[in-house]
């Protein structure tokens, strides 16, 4: 069995937690699925969508620098009806992109400290008129 980044396995879900589900793919090695690659939709409780002892279909999607392997139902599921659609549109490779974890991130800040920002020139604003009174 090819266990690296891109595959995509069967495995059997061993454990529950409300961040995500344990999912055996082969005799002594397991992997996280993380609540947001469980489905395409919102999950509010994992046990909603899984329950344990359930037979899925993961696509490993990251190996860390510990061999934990980070894996995705959703990615899984999603491969092969992708897979078509782009040949249809015959796009390149590299207008397909995606930014990185880093970038998102640094985007999420920005927009986060922007935000936070005006709520405190509101509230320093408010807090004034009624200190003033």
């Amino acid at each position: 069995m090819d266990l690296e980044v891109g595959a995509i396995v069967d495995g059997k879900i061993t454990g529950i937690t409300k961040f995500g589900a344990f999912v055996a793919i082969a005799p002594g090695k397991s992997g996280l699925v993380h609540i947001s690659e469980i489905a395409s939709t919102y999950v509010s409780d994992v046990r909603d969508h899984l329950t344990e002892g359930q037979e899925v279909r993961v696509k490993i999607i990251g190996v860390d620098q510990s061999g934990r392997m980070n894996l995705s139902i959703k990615a899984a599921s999603a491969a092969p009806a992708e897979e078509p659609r782009m040949r249809q549109q015959a796009r390149p490779q590299a207008a397909v992109t995606e930014p990185s974890f880093e970038d998102k991130l640094k985007r999420f800040m920005q927009d986060s400290d922007s935000k936070m920002s005006g709520i405190k020139q509101y509230s320093d604003k408010k807090g004034s008129r009624r200190r003033g009174r």
